[in-house]
């Protein structure tokens, strides 16, 4: 079959403006195809892996935005004696924006000293004495660095809050590196913030062996008797919750997706039919000259693959190529989805490609297949 790639390369070049339309119009489609598939696969990652099955969330009850949620800073103290629970982490959360928003400003005040324990944050520059060592200092993730321009020791203020950055990380959970780290008292006592004593939410680590939806109960009952009622669920149902009507669209977006794996079917296709028309009389000779129909089937077959598959590989590596330089991420009531690419979703871009391919080419390499070579050869 390989001899026969010099003739399909010039059979699609011979009519090249409309090759090279499909290609353009496949490269497109895959492009946007990949593009929703990242922040799918954004979504997954925040919401079903094993660190977001197995840590709780206490959230003020009826209460979604952080700016909206106020829990004692105290209450620390009595989830700690839950049976089941490791450790206990108090978040003080600030956001620039609650609603979607593809360029949100999150906040994460932690105790300096849990911090390292809490997260798993490799710092590319800084260090993490000077983080401790200064009150005001913030340890800001890659992707947020990148899109503001900032660098180590810069000052960076936003609304009533002023930091300098001690350190820029990069984490192996992507949403992590949408976030602005400072010590908690500085979040609580910052000007305007009135949050003295108080916190958004307390993250709960569970021991080995506890049961996170029974532990969730113990927390809300051993509160229940305190000022602000709660509500404890699993991390990464919390977020599936806070980002309800994200998730919704991204579900639409899914249509989206298969939307532009349809185009391309048809516009590939579409062109493969036109090509098969335009040579009808030329399938003929081939047969004359011994070709059987399994090989002109076969010749179709690769025409389209070649134009579907050339067209997927440029969209796929733009696509990959756009989410890596751009560090998009979109978020809402202070939880982050990171658009970032994966081999998974290169891969899963060519494999479209490929059966797209063959899909678009099946009925017209039939039909190529089996031209009568007398009749084909009177009516040319």
């Amino acid at each position: 079959m390989f001899r026969f790639t010099p003739y399909v390369i010039k059979s699609l070049w011979r009519r090249r403006a409309r090759t090279l339309l499909t290609v353009s119009g496949a490269a497109v489609a895959l492009l946007v195809f990949c593009f929703v598939g990242s922040v799918q696969e954004g979504l997954r990652r925040l919401t079903e892996d094993e660190h977001a099955q197995r840590t709780l969330i206490v959230f003020q009850e009826n209460r979604f935005c952080p700016t909206s949620s106020r829990l004692p800073h105290d209450y620390a103290d009595r989830i700690r004696t839950v049976p089941g629970v490791a450790d206990v982490v108090p978040v003080l959360v600030w956001t620039n924006n609650c609603r979607a928003i593809l360029d949100a400003i999150v906040f994460n005040g932690l105790p300096v000293g849990k911090l390292r324990s809490a997260r798993d944050l490799q710092l590319t520059s800084g260090d993490w004495t000077e983080f401790a060592g200064r009150h005001d200092a913030a340890l800001v993730g890659r992707t947020v660095a990148r899109r503001h321009n900032l660098a180590m020791g810069e000052q960076f203020s936003i609304g009533e809050i002023s930091v300098r950055v001690a350190g820029v990380f990069e984490s192996a959970v992507p949403a992590e590196e949408n976030l602005i780290y400072t010590d908690l008292p500085f979040l609580q006592y910052t000007p305007g913030m009135n949050a003295a004593g108080l916190v958004t939410q307390h993250e709960v680590h569970l021991t080995d062996d506890a049961e996170p939806e029974a532990v969730a109960r113990a927390i809300d009952q051993a509160l229940k008797a305190g000022p602000v009622a709660t509500t404890t669920r699993r991390k990464g149902a919390f977020q599936a919750s806070v980002l309800s009507d994200l998730v919704d669209l991204i579900g639409f977006a899914h249509w989206l997706g298969y939307a532009c794996v349809a185009l391309v079917l048809s516009l590939v296709a579409t062109t493969t039919v036109m090509s098969v028309q335009d040579r009808i009389r030329e399938h003929a000779v081939l047969q004359t000259l011994g070709l059987r129909p399994a090989r002109i089937f076969r010749l179709v077959i690769a025409e389209s693959l070649l134009m579907c598959v050339f067209g997927g590989v440029l969209g796929t590596i733009a696509a990959l190529a756009l989410i890596a330089s751009g560090g998009m991420a979109i978020g809402a009531e202070g939880v982050t989805i990171a658009f970032r690419p994966s081999w998974q979703l290169g891969a899963m871009g060519i494999a479209v490609s490929l059966a797209v391919g063959v899909l678009a080419a099946i009925v017209p390499a039939f039909q190529a297949a089996r031209t009568q070579i007398v009749s084909a050869l009177r009516n040319a």
